[in-house]
């Protein structure tokens, strides 16, 4: 339930450099930042024949970093770029704090790339040393000692965040479908992704529908509905479930009555998303993470609100790759009580049995 990254960066350099340079005269791309953004609209069968509806998903699984959250990485160094906090150039050596509750597909990835991972225990918000608070301390200390200095990107409060997806995924959206949408939903983490899609198609088009999909466990859906952050349940979500009004949230993502652009709402429990995972990955041959399975489940929530014959767009956010050993694993189901298809049991599932090809060889 916890987001994944809250950062300090420094401005030393470290391998796996990138800088941002757009091409926009030819198809090549000037390295891994420039090839973010412009993902696909992807047509979800299933859930468009459930509900009678245009289902379609924003392939974010599709970004060079596999994840919705590359276009707010990019747009708060820019931002710090261009405020002089970060020297221009990239190659910035990451420190990323994290709950140690996350998965460890996802630390053995950030390893890979080149980021040190600080692990702290997974504590509420008020707790002083809950990831985000941990992690401002330790980027003012590194501020203070480490040579190159360094900086906070606080991606929850940090609003180039929302700004990303005003001026890149909002208006990808829009055109993608030419204009004929009429729902927008999608789970917050930070807010970001809600906040500045829904701003911008609203803005557009003040008749489109923006939905929050929020997992139990977070406080976002009692504050939607009655004003009052107050959550109940759990869910194994990675990375979405929000406890308070976020930076990115504060007058765009808020709800309309508080003049937000949000004016639907839904809490989705484990045992709806996971079979839209399974759904997805058996119908639309796309293995993605338990945070598509809510957000596909709110867009099948406000697609039976609005009726047949409406187009409505929601975030796959990232592979399910980087949840084996929760979402795809049945011991790990089974320890918590939640479906899983018999297909994924291999001592259950409908197997052909293989003949022996094997040639003698002397």
């Amino acid at each position: 339930m916890k987001e994944l990254t809250a950062t300090a960066v420094t401005s030393a350099p470290v391998r796996h450099a990138a800088t941002a340079t757009a091409s926009s005269t030819n198809q090549i791309r000037q390295g891994f930042a420039d090839t973010i953004g412009n993902t696909p609209l992807i047509r979800l069968r299933s859930a468009s024949k459930q509900t009678g509806c245009n289902i379609l998903g924003k392939a974010e699984f599709l970004n060079p970093g596999s994840s919705v959250k590359d276009r707010a990485a990019l747009y708060i160094v820019k931002d710090a770029e261009e405020q002089g906090l970060l020297k221009p150039g990239g190659g910035y050596k990451t420190v990323i704090v994290i709950p140690e509750t996350q998965s460890q597909e996802k630390k053995d990835m950030l390893r890979i790339s080149g980021a040190e991972l600080v692990q702290v225990p997974a504590v509420p918000y008020k707790n002083p040393n809950n990831y985000v608070k941990y992690s401002q301390r330790l980027a003012e200390e590194l501020a203070k000692t480490h040579p190159a200095g360094a900086i906070w990107g606080r991606q929850f409060d940090n609003t180039a965040n929302r700004r990303a997806h005003y001026e890149t995924t909002g208006p990808e959206i829009w055109r993608q479908t030419d204009g004929k949408i009429d729902g927008f939903i999608c789970a917050v983490g930070t807010g970001g992704t809600l906040a500045g899609t829904g701003k911008y198609l609203k803005e557009k088009n003040p008749s489109i529908r923006i939905g929050l999909a929020d997992p139990m466990g977070a406080a976002l859906f009692n504050y939607y509905e009655n004003g009052e952050l107050a959550s109940s349940g759990s869910s194994i979500t990675e990375g979405i479930g929000q406890g308070r009004i976020t930076g990115n949230l504060e007058g765009w993502g808020q709800p309309a009555r508080e003049g937000g652009v949000v004016d639907f709402w839904c809490q989705v429990p484990d045992e709806e998303a996971l079979p839209c995972c399974y759904d997805l990955l058996q119908n639309d041959c796309l293995c993605l993470g338990p945070s598509s399975g809510v957000n596909v489940a709110g867009t099948i929530r406000l697609a039976r609100e609005l009726g047949p014959g409406h187009t409505i767009v929601t975030i796959l956010c990232d592979y399910g790759t980087r949840y084996q050993a929760k979402l795809y694993n049945v011991a790990f189901l089974q320890s918590k009580n939640l479906p899983y298809p018999q297909w994924l049991d291999d001592e259950r599932a409908d197997r052909m049995t293989m003949p022996s090809v094997f040639e003698p060889v002397e």
